[in-house]
């Protein structure tokens, strides 16, 4: 019996080792400290999207300048996913081995050096349509790390019950960076040209990143240096990600993401047409920036709420399931009035209420890798937001083809409700918030 009890305790002893050894990387900030970085991060999503959203800004004016068709700016613009979708993997994986904060930094100085450098490849001897089409390119494959090296980041620096809130104020940062360059581009389009616009925010970036570089990083750089060996990153193997991603709590959760990014890349996209088809004699500012301004208000309350009811019992798979619920299901009910010919002000009400309520996702699937797979959740986010991303390219084109074929929007809108549905039904049938990755 001796040889057994030997087999049982080293068994035991194994498997504690383990888990010590994964719960050594998540090593949650001070409260001083994680506010600090938690208004970095906030600041630098806010750019992010200010420079991701600067060519769309200045596209009319651009077009006009170097003789773009439709079909032109269409390439120009869609140079950003191609670019988006190459580098999420890689980056979450990174940041899952060397520290999302580092990966975050590097990143950012380069894509802030591509927006800075914008203005100067338009006017080099080469073809302006070549050269944008390729600084959107760069600067997708710069920006694909950024969500997957926040996922890691939150899952090993933040706590359970403050995932959902922080997510949720980070993700503000997005509906801020479109309202930001959305107002300084309509500004400087107006007094001078669209060169600046570009320079403006890479310059901002650029000031970003020194400032973290200067004041943050080099701390937490340090901290990670020293518990960076191979026990506090272990390579996961093939047969492990076959064995998580086969789960059925992972699959719910990447069908339910690849759901959500398709309905939101679509509404980012069309809306702003819908309005101008639907209401032509409407204010342009009214719907280009309630609905996103609604959604800053709205991401925070989600992590609030999300907060507030894990820290007070609440079983985290059940909040992580109504935050989804809110964000992909009541928010359809607004989608689906939009096909009642509302007026104006009622279209942008509904609008801006299902934008709002789609923010509640910051608090649901978002989070939710960070439960599943905290000790690799960059690298199983790159793997959600390749798949979102590539679904919203798809679902962007197929939208466009349908309001050509149909002439209407209701089947735009109903469509969306139907993905919204699929995904959500998968999340709520199959969706946990059980850890998975000490298997």
């Amino acid at each position: 019996m001796l040889p057994l009890e030997e087999t049982v305790k080293s068994g035991i002893i194994l498997d504690v080792e383990v888990r010590q050894t994964e719960t050594s990387k998540t090593q949650p900030w001070p409260r001083p400290v994680a506010q600090v970085w938690i208004t970095m991060l906030l600041l630098i999503t806010c750019l992010l999207y200010s420079a991701r959203m600067a060519m769309p800004v200045c596209a009319v004016t651009m077009a006009t300048q170097f003789s773009w068709s439709k079909t032109d700016s269409g390439v120009v613009m869609s140079g950003f996913f191609y670019g988006y979708c190459l580098t999420q993997v890689l980056g979450g994986y990174a940041s899952d081995r060397i520290g999302g904060e580092r990966v975050l930094l590097l990143s950012s100085i380069a894509w802030a050096f591509v927006t800075t450098i914008t203005p100067l490849l338009a006017h080099l001897s080469i073809s302006p349509l070549i050269t944008m089409t390729t600084a959107r390119f760069l600067m997708g494959l710069f920006q694909g790390v950024h969500y997957p090296s926040l996922a890691s980041v939150c899952a090993q620096r933040v706590g359970e019950g403050e995932r959902g809130f922080v997510m949720g104020v980070i993700g503000c940062g997005s509906h801020l960076g479109v309202l930001f360059v959305g107002g300084l581009g309509s500004v400087i389009l107006e007094l001078h040209s669209w060169e600046p616009v570009f320079t403006i925010v890479g310059l901002l970036s650029a000031l970003w990143a020194f400032g973290v570089w200067q004041c943050l990083v080099t701390d937490t750089v340090s901290e990670k240096a020293s518990n960076s060996d191979s026990k506090s990153h272990p390579e996961h193997s093939v047969a492990f990600w076959l064995n998580l991603c086969m789960k059925p709590p992972v699959l719910s959760m990447l069908f339910t993401h690849l759901c959500y990014r398709a309905g939101y890349y679509t509404l980012l996209s069309w809306l702003p047409t819908f309005f101008k088809e639907t209401y032509p004699h409407a204010k342009g500012w009214v719907f280009n920036v309630v609905p996103w301004f609604v959604a800053m208000v709205s991401s925070l309350l989600g992590g609030s709420l999300s907060k507030y009811l894990i820290k007070n019992g609440y079983c985290v798979s059940a909040v992580r399931k109504m935050m989804q619920f809110c964000s992909m299901g009541i928010s359809s009910i607004f989608l689906l009035l939009l096909c009642r010919n509302p007026s104006f002000l009622s279209a942008v009400v509904l609008a801006s209420a299902a934008i709002g309520l789609g923010t509640f996702n910051n608090s649901g699937v978002t989070v939710n890798v960070h439960d599943l797979a905290p000790s690799c959740a960059g690298a199983l986010y790159g793997v959600m937001n390749t798949c979102g991303a590539l679904s919203g390219i798809l679902l962007v084109y197929f939208s466009g083809y349908l309001v050509e074929l149909t002439q209407s929007w209701d089947v735009v809108f109903s469509l969306l409700t139907l993905v919204n549905v699929a995904g959500l039904s998968v999340f709520l049938a199959f969706g946990d918030a059980q850890r998975l990755d000490l298997d």
